[in-house]
């Protein structure tokens, strides 16, 4: 039997569709694979979807790295299928309980407004498929289902699009994913809530068959609300961590910084041993990147300031994470003494945090211009996993180098900037030791922290958040 009879003759569990083969789609559609649901992914990227079912990790890690996503692919392939034809998509729906929609959301310009032409295009596509392969009245009912991160009110062009349409016996749910990046699958497999906004008892109880798994467990809290209050707790949510990672570097880290003798990981434990506080986002960087807090944050504010509300804290969080990384950058030569030019650089690495390939807002993205700007010698760049997608944004050249270890990166450097928290890269001081050459270390994640001493005595001078220079 082949491996498409498999996924058409399935009878088990539901029958999901995902439109978006993204980090979102991908790790969702995984885990609803081996919740036993028949599961079709669409994405319009067919290198991608070429990776994505070709059932070899590295494949599919070459992707979208995440830890056990390959496995989980091969695991369940009987029951995931992953295409570019859309043709398969339009048979699928004959059947399909569930869409789930997993596109991306980008900002169309500073002012933090949603690009929404993605989610609106696909939800148009689905209706029209729905209304012509059931002339308007289909006997399946169907859920659509949004996880991406959309302004609050979205759910109303969702019913604008499909009452446009004609579609009827049709229901439209938020289900925002509450993933972390580096470590969705796991969280895809063990969520700490699912979050499911309904109007409709149908469209509550189709969406318990799907996370049926979950429903009764005892570490899962499976939380329905209506539509407006679920996106607005994504956003919300994303905005409070985020604002969180903002106190600790312009407050609490840059404190650390300004007054010898203090060490920022003993005021750490001070603050986390308060229960009130926790420990969760107490971890000084130079900038806090990715997908989804520097957008969402800026969507907020735009979202607030169309009804007229006051958002200037929401525009301070985002402004003080501007203002670290920029601020770490320029401390190398007031405080350090250093002269940029023509000196060759040591950037490791690229991702905007550890065990991803995803560069979106990535600090490295600001540290390229910054140096070239500075009329450098040159950068070599050392990153696990990123290093594919970097090079489309930053081709090599005979002032931009990519290379396979960070002991080649650093070797003959007059500065190395730590960039993202790889846990290799906490050994790097054993291969600083041995260079001839004692090049400016700036650690932007604090990686080295415990050889900070050792160090120092070596001959080294030091630019870490969270601390003065030394």
């Amino acid at each position: 039997m082949t491996r498409k009879t498999r996924i058409e003759n399935s009878v088990s569990g539901m029958n999901v569709l995902y439109l978006g083969a993204g980090f979102v789609g991908a790790c969702s559609a995984a885990v609803s694979a081996d919740s036993g649901h028949t599961t079709l992914v669409y994405d319009i990227d067919r290198q991608k979807i070429g990776k994505l079912r070709s059932g070899d990790r590295d494949l599919v890690e070459s992707c979208i790295y995440e830890e056990g996503l390959g496995d989980l692919l091969v695991r369940n392939r009987d029951r995931l299928e992953f295409t570019a034809d859309y043709r398969k998509v339009e048979a699928f729906l004959d059947r399909c309980d569930a869409v789930f929609m997993c596109l991306p959301t980008p900002e169309i310009n500073d002012t933090g407004e949603s690009n929404l032409s993605f989610y609106l295009d696909a939800a148009r596509k689905i209706a029209a498929s729905l209304r012509r392969r059931n002339r308007g009245a289909q006997g399946q009912y169907v859920v659509i289902v949004n996880k991406s991160t959309v302004p609050i009110d979205t759910i109303n062009k969702t019913r604008e699009i499909l009452d446009a349409a004609k579609v009827r016996n049709v229901g439209v749910v938020s289900n925002p994913e509450f993933l972390v990046e580096g470590q969705a699958v796991m969280g895809a497999l063990r969520p700490d809530r699912i979050v499911i906004g309904a109007e409709r008892k149908k469209d509550f109880a189709i969406l318990r068959r799907i996370y049926q798994r979950f429903l009764n467990s005892p570490t899962v809290r499976y939380i329905e609300v209506n539509p407006q209050e679920a996106a607005a707790g994504k956003l919300l949510a994303n905005f409070t961590l985020f604002s969180r990672l903002a106190i600790c570097f312009d407050v609490i880290g840059r404190t650390c910084e300004s007054f010898p003798g203090i060490h920022f990981e003993n005021v750490r434990q001070i603050l986390s041993s308060d229960p009130r506080i926790g420990a969760w986002g107490l971890y000084d960087s130079l900038y806090a990147g990715g997908s989804c807090f520097i957008k969402d944050a800026r969507s907020l504010r735009f979202q607030l300031q169309g009804r007229e509300k006051n958002a200037s804290l929401v525009h301070e969080i985002y402004g003080a994470n501007r203002r670290q990384l920029q601020g770490f950058l320029d401390r190398a030569e007031p405080e350090a003494h250093f002269d940029w030019t023509n000196k060759r650089v040591a950037l490791l690495g690229v991702a905007f945090k550890r065990n991803t390939n995803d560069i979106r807002n990535s600090p490295a993205l600001e540290i390229v211009p910054f140096l070239a700007g500075k009329k450098i010698r040159d950068i070599r760049i050392y990153d696990p996993a990123a290093m594919e997608d970097f090079r489309r944004v930053f081709p090599p050249s005979s002032k931009l180098k990519y290379v396979g270890a960070e002991s080649e990166a650093i070797a003959g450097a007059d500065a190395v900037i730590i960039a993202t928290d790889w846990s290799q890269f906490r050994g790097l001081d054993e291969l600083l030791k041995k260079l001839r050459k004692r090049p400016l270390l700036m650690d932007g994640r604090r990686m080295l922290q415990s050889a900070y001493g050792p160090l120092r005595k070596a001959g080294f001078t030091i630019i870490a958040v969270g601390s003065p220079t030394a």
